[in-house]
């Protein structure tokens, strides 16, 4: 891989400190029982005093290593672009993103049990992410033409891609979800969904602590709103809720942890990164850019499917509160953040940009994975209702 450097300080190739050349990684064929792997990773977090125990290493802490080196050496082992190796390797990829993922979710506070929380400044889970996260975001942007980037107006580049994605060509998976897609693969999207809206804007509020300006005061208007003005009836993961609900459906966060696909783990694993990292400040309001400004397309087709099946106003309410918010939030991101930012820091505003693409590509990933699931889930509804018959 070429290396490239980030704001003209951070070379890819030593991505957050890390030589992904340094790696201590298995053959990529090693075949590692990763679910076994997982339940050692749980176990260790759940340890009191982990890094004292990790200098006398217990089982489990080998197992979860084992599991780790393989599934390093599956995903990334081949180079940062090679795709279609990687693709092969989905396990491996989920394996690694639910163990980030779990070690992300301790910067948030889910009022459970404190002792949840012994563990949260833990110098071994650090290195454990710092290891993944070196390896993936290496992978993540050599998929990307980060050089072109930096060749492109950064201001023009953001207008032009907004616009765009404001008012997007319906693609084949948009018909799907639109005009397809039934009512068990409506609650599998929601349940996919739920690991993310239930704690909406969650990771936006990380990046307001600082000085006070027009572009921070915008950003904290925005949280503001997602929050629904401090009413918890208001706040956008109630509406999240009430559509689980009248689906008869648990609202607990996380009940559907084991459905997400690791594509929309991936996502949220990024958006944990880039907002707990000041110094990826850029390309977190560019992926947040992103968000806000193609919601209301996206959603669209949410909504449209929820009322084609039949369902209640408060079963669709989530999608249809964003179509219309999100509509002003996208030109406050665009006009009051992105724009000044870019001003303001001329040699790096390309960053924005790529934030914007890096997000846009993330979320179509994810979107295709949910649809893949989404179908399963129909087609598991459809094997039942066949055995249903015949056993009638």
């Amino acid at each position: 891989m070429n290396a490239t450097r980030l704001g003209g300080d951070v070379e890819e190739s030593r991505y957050i400190g890390h030589t992904v050349s340094s790696f201590d990684v298995e053959d990529g064929t090693h075949q590692a029982d990763y679910n076994a792997a997982g339940k050692s990773f749980a176990e260790l977090m759940n340890t009191a005093f982990l890094d004292d125990i990790v200098r006398q290493p217990p089982q489990a802490l080998g197992i979860f290593e084992s599991g780790l080196k393989a599934a390093l050496a599956a995903v990334y082992q081949g180079g940062a672009g090679d795709v279609g190796r990687a693709s092969t390797h989905e396990r491996a990829h989920l394996f690694l993103h639910r163990v980030l993922y779990r070690i992300n979710r301790l910067k948030l506070f889910w009022f459970d049990r404190l002792s949840n929380y012994d563990n949260e400044q833990s110098v071994y889970l650090n290195k454990i992410r710092n290891r993944i996260e070196g390896a993936w975001q290496a992978w993540e942007l050599g998929l990307l033409n980060t050089a072109a980037l930096r060749h492109a107006h950064p201001s023009e580049a953001l207008v032009s891609r907004s616009a765009g994605d404001l008012s997007p060509t319906t693609s084949a998976s948009g018909r799907y979800f639109r005009h397809d897609m039934n009512l068990a693969g409506y609650r599998r999207l929601l349940a996919i969904a739920s690991l993310d809206g239930l704690v909406e804007a969650s990771q936006l509020s990380r990046t307001l602590g600082g000085v006070s300006n027009p572009i921070h005061s915008m950003m904290t208007r925005l949280l503001v709103e997602e929050y629904g003005g401090g009413r918890l009836n208001r706040k956008h993961s109630t509406f999240f809720s009430a559509m689980l609900d009248e689906l008869n459906m648990s609202t607990e966060p996380e009940a559907y942890f084991e459905m997400v696909p690791w594509q929309v783990l991936a996502g949220i694993n990024q958006s944990f990164l880039l907002s707990e990292r000041k110094r990826f400040y850029l390309r977190y309001v560019g992926g947040l850019l992103y968000t806000e400004i193609s919601v209301p397309a996206g959603f669209d087709h949410y909504r449209a499917a929820a009322e084609r099946l039949g369902l209640s106003p408060a079963a669709r309410g989530y999608w249809e509160l964003h179509i219309k918010e999100d509509q002003r939030h996208g030109q406050w991101m665009l006009r009051d953040v992105a724009l000044p930012l870019a001003a303001k820091y001329p040699a790096e505003a390309w960053e924005i940009v790529l934030g914007y693409d890096q997000q846009k590509f993330f979320s179509e990933r994810s979107g295709a994975a949910i649809e893949r699931s989404v179908q399963s889930a129909e087609c598991e509804a459809a094997r039942h209702a066949i055995g249903c018959q015949s056993a009638a």
